[in-house]
């Protein structure tokens, strides 16, 4: 099969595999791929274990402190309702601890692209109204990126995504 310059290779007739050939923008996929993983798992880990960035260590969730209540508290209405809830707090910890791992390890993209673009949705939504724009900020642009990573198969380069390929629940 001739693959055409700057482009993927289509599927072989009758056959689930692709060529492995990797093109320049699957590295730039991979690499952007990888950053919001990190962005995703440092967030849990700082969260958890309060190494004193975001997190100082008496507010860690290990600590008793709670990783949703300085977020959501101060959002008002339905949000701040949810703010410090047990339930609240393991889903979103394992929201961050899942969608970063999935991430940076190239599998499950697309479940990690439709529970994160909603986990950003809903952190967007609880900021409205904006302070700097009238709707756009960086978690709607991270709901789209996450998207763009699982349409694009970007699991398949630096990441674990062809091992998965015949599971079609974690591409």
């Amino acid at each position: 099969m001739a693959a055409t310059k700057g482009r993927k290779p289509a599927l072989v007739a009758n056959s689930t595999s692709r060529e492995t050939v990797s093109r320049p923008v699957d590295y730039v996929w991979a690499a952007a791929r990888i950053s919001l993983g990190w962005i995703f798992l440092w967030a849990f880990l700082d969260k958890t274990f309060g190494w004193g960035l975001a997190t100082p260590p008496a507010k860690a969730w290990i600590s008793g402190g709670s990783p949703t209540t300085g977020f959501l508290k101060g959002a008002g209405g339905f949000f701040a309702g949810l703010a410090g809830q047990p339930w609240v707090d393991w889903l979103f910890m394992l929201g961050l601890f899942g969608i970063g791992t999935a991430l940076i390890l190239g599998v499950g993209l697309r479940i990690a692209a439709v529970t994160g673009g909603l986990l950003m949705v809903l952190m967007w939504a609880a900021e409205l109204p904006l302070a700097n724009n009238p709707f756009m900020d960086e978690h709607l642009v991270y709901a789209i990126v996450l998207a763009g990573l699982a349409l694009a198969g970007a699991g398949d380069t630096l990441g674990l995504g062809r091992m998965v390929r015949p599971y079609p629940a974690l591409r």
